[in-house]
């Protein structure tokens, strides 16, 4: 990259960085099991205007099947579509809206474990951010293939990708892992010879979403853990954030893998082919106020805050898209009702944990239409704000 261009780069985070909210002792968190309720008008907002926009969304309810199996097997252009993992039944439309730290208002299902999808890969990318943190990984520069020297990296193109590049989903990564060949996710043209045995991309040049890529990053990550990752995410983030003992994080039948002699199941990032997070809405609050709050837990940093700004920072690639599912607004082409340095985890469905430390909220809103809708509900939420 050239040094007009990360200038550039840093010129955009320092225009959009998100002010960091003042975290007094006054501050409240919420424990594992009780979330303090509180009324619009006490956090200064209008409960009319709530009501008006759960309303809304609950008018704007996905029309996805209920049997999210119908859903998985739409997309009739991807050769290597088979389910391989778990899929349950969505629920209701549901959600919750956190203000100052406090419960304003949920509705349908909120402690009911569905599926996420792709807000998956935040807690995938929060992971590999507390490897990061205890020095497990040097650097996010660094090789890959340097932490896990397997038959993945060893190509001349695969051998230059870095963790950067999979946490931004620019690598670009040339293989096939778990029956899935990365071609064959999310074409975006007829599937040729010439399409699938075309020239790659530099890494770090163009900016791809594909599950495939995001499951290897997934298997990186446990090869420098060398333990399960859900027992990584629950001793280092859900358990510290008092999350309940009902999120499950599954992978794949045939992603069994031998780590030390011992069996571990490489999990996924998405629900693309089954699988994935699974957890409850107030699960999904807790996760979205961790990083409201910088990464600190009741005076706990559970995860630094330099790995959340570096998470948020655009590629250049894409520069709506941080770290794993870390879409920024700075263009606020999604969601332009929304401050500039809000962002929010995105999963279909649509699933959304918003993030917003101008107006110091967390919204989470599951089985939405799209994202006219969602925009629509985060502009009436803002708006009650007196």
């Amino acid at each position: 990259m050239s040094q007009l261009k990360r200038l550039s780069l840093l010129l955009v985070f320092l225009l959009f960085s998100t002010p960091v909210l003042a975290q007094t002792s006054d501050t409240y968190f919420p424990s594992r099991f009780h979330w303090e309720t509180k009324t619009a008008e006490e956090v200064g907002m209008n409960s009319s205007d709530i009501e008006a926009a759960i309303k809304y969304v609950k008018a704007n309810e996905s029309s996805n099947p209920r049997d999210l199996n119908i859903h998985l097997n739409t997309r009739t252009n991807e050769p290597y579509n088979n389910i391989i993992g778990p899929v349950k039944e969505r629920g209701d439309m549901t959600g919750m809206i956190i203000k100052d730290g406090y419960l304003i208002a949920e509705w349908g299902e909120p402690h009911r474990v569905d599926m996420t999808f792709s807000i998956s890969k935040s807690f995938l990318s929060t992971v590999v951010g507390v490897a990061w943190d205890k020095g497990m990984i040097d650097s996010i520069d660094d090789r890959v293939q340097k932490y896990s020297p397997v038959e993945h990296f060893n190509s001349e193109h695969n051998s230059k990708i870095t963790w950067n590049h999979l946490l931004r989903q620019t690598s670009d990564w040339e293989g096939k892992l778990f029956g899935k060949p990365d071609w064959a996710d999310r074409p975006e043209k007829e599937l040729t010879q010439e399409v699938i045995n075309r020239e790659r991309n530099e890494p770090g040049s163009e900016w791809k979403y594909n599950d495939v890529r995001v499951n290897l990053l997934a298997l990186a990550a446990l090869k420098v853990w060398r333990e399960p990752l859900p027992a990584v995410l629950r001793d280092h983030v859900m358990d510290p954030i008092g999350a309940s003992n009902t999120w499950r994080w599954y992978g794949y039948e045939n992603s069994w893998v031998n780590i030390d002699g011992i069996k571990m199941q490489s999990v996924s990032g998405g629900g693309h082919w089954g699988g994935g997070m699974w957890l409850s809405a107030y699960d999904q609050a807790k996760f979205g106020y961790l990083f409201l709050r910088e990464g600190n837990w009741d005076g706990n940093q559970i995860l630094s805050d330099n790995w959340i700004r570096m998470a948020r920072t655009p590629t250049e690639a894409n520069n709506g898209y941080g770290y794993m599912n870390f879409f920024l607004n700075h263009d606020q082409e999604r969601l332009p009702s929304a401050p500039k340095n809000a962002y929010v985890f995105l999963g279909a469905g649509i699933n959304m944990v918003y993030i917003d430390q101008k107006n110091d909220l967390v919204i989470v809103g599951r089985w939405i239409s799209d994202y006219d809708a969602m925009d629509g509900f985060v502009k009436r939420v803002i708006d009650a704000i007196e």
